[in-house]
């Protein structure tokens, strides 16, 4: 079944907002209505900055990715001021791009989303005198993923119309209570041409200027009882494109025409957006195979330049966009390792001074960057993320810059404060090798020993090819950005900012191997720096620094000595299913703060409280979705143990993605899994999914992920395989140029003629590039079918009105 792949990368801020006053503003995220993400607020602000980022797969079908600007409100509801709404079918044409987007009122005609399954058909009606009419019958049978209404499932019911020039006949549904997913299943009659005799023609007629202008309409609506109601959606289908046929299908809900459309003149601002949208249609891995494994042999190409890993990153426009699916397809195959060390070597020949080693964007320093956001995230948790809240929880005044310096500072008070801050992340990250990933380990070896063999006579070369991956692009990296990698909620105040970058550029320094002397202390381009640095020159530094060196880009075994720390995974704030019943015999969901480790399952009543409930990793027999029918409530999720079920609503579809994969993850190796499970809830003495009343019975429904796994990294080596094969059909010119100038250099011994057409490309050996170019022709072009029969299928087997490919969205 094919699968899909999108990535969201977001970086906005705002201008020239209204109010126009200064105001507290944040803004959110949403897939359709559903909120997914929010930005710290930004107070005092007509032109807030917010400047974070977002990495998220989407977990279901959706028609538009929209963002919100708010005006934060003490006492009444935030007032919304203006949205940005793209078409999920116009990401594509902003993807990678920087874009201001105006900002559009909020229109409640607009605010629509889900889908309704319809059965449409015209009947042929013989009268007791032989007349014949025609009759429409439309049966309403469900609706799904429908908005919440302040928080709460609604209470929907649907008005069905058929509409016409002189007509609108309009019935309505029962009001169906707390659900977002109602059924309906309620059939309605119209009639829709005068009869004809049926003497004079045994066949149907239709009059045909009626049926040309007839259409139906259904109309979603939230009861509001006391209130007005409120409009979830629409749907319209001409009645002519049934002629004589029946048509069942899902039709997406949509705004009214007018809807997103406003009297309104006035500029409500800008917002700035930046979106990377990727979707993939996955195909059986028995496809892939021809692809894969011509990309998993590139190590062992010689030379690496003609490889189609590296070939893949010639003609990619830019390198990023190859880099991450195949560091990601060869960590999968435990094949990154050898690939990172061809490359590093490709590197080093054109290299020719040792104190600018690995400075570039070049193939290898970016795949070794890659490797180490993916393998090294736990490693940073457990070393930086304590002293980063404490920095970001208790700040200190840090500034040592006189000109930045605010009144009433001492700088000798805040040069103690940023040395006091320095120093504890310093000292955390050199006593942190026994935690570094044994792949992150091998990766620096590798570079250490080419380096040294590189440059024989510096002996130096061999630290500063290691400090500047860990140093410079990881733990300094991750200090002054640490939302990016998951150690903050959220991007720091402005003041925090600046005593994030400041400690950066100090650990920065003191990573850099040999760099602590009088002769580099003068380089400084800040004085300020300059003498902060000066109550550093001590060995102890030095020798410190080269000693971590050592220990990571060492192969030899590290063994804790004691008992290791629980790496931390995951933690947030949900509603979970009381365990007991309450004094009056009802269960209720309370708030509570949830945290994932690798060795336990805690809630706790507030965050840095002693936990409540825990369940051991090891205890966990199944993670599984909950269906919303048990307990009406959206985005639920159980985990199955020893005891009765842990039932848990996550804030939004995200979020419970994201939870489900991490537990899935952790105990997918635990060799008492359960293999069938039930979706749904015990109520009222009877399973709600199988209708077993015996609550110690065996599940219904199989589980989702019953095989072992790798708990560490989860990867789809399928997808990432797809992503290859779309970047080689992007750049197909560029391939066949790239054929053309190994032909040319081939043919032609003497001087290189016109070599602006291939100078850009790397072409160590021509016949073998062009041999590995002609496998990935061959191959891309076998895809191309592969994939055009199944659109073809696709296309041919959908319906009018049916719901687009439920292609797996993917924002990570």
């Amino acid at each position: 079944q094919p699968s899909g792949t999108g990535t969201d990368h977001l970086l906005y801020d705002a201008k020239h907002l209204v109010p126009n006053k200064m105001r507290d503003f944040f803004c959110t995220i949403n897939l359709d209505q559903e909120e997914v993400f929010r930005t710290q607020v930004v107070e005092k602000s007509l032109s807030p900055y917010f400047g974070e980022e977002f990495y998220f797969e989407i977990p279901r079908t959706f028609q538009w990715l929209s963002f919100y600007i708010y005006d934060k409100s003490v006492l009444q509801k935030d007032l919304r001021i203006g949205k940005v709404s793209i078409k999920k079918e116009d990401l594509c044409n902003y993807t990678g791009k920087e874009n201001w987007f105006m900002l559009q009122p909020v229109d409640s005609n607009s605010e629509v989303q889900g889908k309704v399954h319809l059965e449409l058909k015209l009947n042929e009606l013989i009268t007791d005198n032989g007349s014949v009419c025609q009759q429409l019958v439309v049966h309403i049978k469900e609706c799904h993923g429908l908005p919440l209404i302040n928080g709460q499932n609604c209470d929907p019911y649907a008005t069905v119309s058929l509409v016409g020039p002189s007509r609108n006949d309009q019935k309505k549904t029962k009001v169906k209570k707390k659900t977002s997913n109602p059924q309906f299943n309620e059939t309605f009659y119209f009639e829709v041409t005068r009869s004809s005799s049926y003497t004079k023609k045994s066949q149907f007629q239709v009059e045909e200027e009626d049926i040309e202008k007839l259409e139906v309409r259904v109309d979603l609506w939230n009861n509001g009882n006391l209130v007005q109601d409120i409009f979830l959606g629409e749907i319209k289908v001409p009645v002519k494109v049934l002629r004589n046929d029946s048509f069942q299908a899902w039709y997406l809900l949509q705004p009214r025409e007018n809807g997103n459309k406003s009297s309104k003149t006035d500029d409500l601002g800008s917002l700035r957006l930046n979106i990377c949208y990727t979707e993939d249609c996955v195909l059986p891995s028995e496809y892939y195979t021809s692809l894969r494994n011509l990309l998993l042999k590139s190590a062992d190409v010689q030379p690496i330049s003609a490889s189609a890993a590296y070939i893949l990153s010639e003609v990619c426009r830019d390198k990023y966009d190859a880099v991450l699916p195949l560091v990601r397809l060869l960590l999968h195959h435990h094949k990154l390792v050898p690939f990172v060390a061809a490359v590093a070597e490709l590197d080093l020949k054109d290299t020719q001074e040792a104190n600018t080693i690995f400075r570039g964007n070049t193939l290898a320093t970016r795949c070794v960057d890659e490797m180490m956001k993916i393998v090294g995230k736990h490693y940073l948790k457990v070393t930086l993320k304590p002293v980063i809240d404490e920095i970001c929880e208790s700040p200190k005044p840090c500034e040592i810059d006189p000109i930045k310096l605010r009144e009433g500072d001492n700088v000798e008070i805040n040069m103690e404060n940023l040395r006091y801050y320095v120093d504890k992340v310093f000292r955390e990250i050199v006593r942190s090798s026994i935690s570094c990933p044994t792949l992150m380990c091998d990766v620096f070896y590798s570079l250490r020993h080419l380096a040294a063999k590189r440059f024989p006579n510096d002996p130096h070369v061999q630290y500063s090819a290691v400090s500047s991956f860990v140093f410079l692009r990881f733990f300094a990296v991750a200090v002054v950005s640490p939302h990016t990698f998951h150690l903050r909620p959220h991007h720091p105040d402005a003041q925090t900012s600046r005593t994030l970058t400041l400690i950066s550029k100090a650990i920065q320094t003191l990573g850099s191997w040999g760099s602590l002397t009088k002769t580099k202390l003068s380089s400084f381009k800040e004085t300020f720096m300059c003498e902060f640095f000066k109550t550093f020159q001590e060995e102890t530094f030095t020798e410190s620094v080269k000693k971590f060196l050592d220990d990571v880009s060492s192969t030899e075994s590290k063994e804790p000595s004691g008992v290791s720390e629980p790496v931390h995974l995951k933690e947030g704030e949900m509603y979970k299913r009381a365990q007991g019943r309450t004094r009056i015999g009802k269960k209720n969901f309370k708030k509570r703060w949830f945290c994932l480790t690798s060795r336990e399952f805690t809630y706790h009543k507030q965050q840095d409280k002693e936990p409540i409930f825990t369940i051991p990793i090891k205890n966990i027999l199944a993670v599984e979705k909950l269906d919303e029918s048990s307990f009406n409530k959206k985005n639920m999720f159980q985990v199955l143990h020893g005891e009765k079920p842990l039932y848990i609503q996550a804030n939004n579809c995200v979020e419970a993605s994201e939870w489900i994969e991490a537990l899935c993850r952790v105990t997918r190796c635990n060799q008492k899994r359960l293999s069938f499970y039930h979706p749904s809830a015990f109520l009222n003495g009877n399973w709600l999914c199988c209708k077993a009343t015996i609550e110690s019975s065996e599940g219904c429904a199989r589980c989702t992920a019953d095989v072992p796994a790798d708990t560490q990294i989860e990867i789809d080596g399928d997808r990432e395989t797809e992503r290859i094969y779309s970047l080689f059909t992007i750049n197909r010119s560029k391939l066949q140029k790239l054929e053309e100038a190994c032909g040319s250099i081939a043919v032609y011994q003497g001087p290189r003629k016109e070599p602006d057409d291939y100078s850009n490309f790397t072409i160590e050996d021509s016949v073998a590039t062009f041999h590995t170019l002609q496998q990935i022709i061959d191959i891309v072009e076998k895809l191309n079918e592969s994939h055009e029969k199944y659109q073809k299928k696709r296309s041919s087997s959908a319906k009018y009105g049916s719901e687009e490919n439920p292609i797996v969205g993917k924002v990570s």
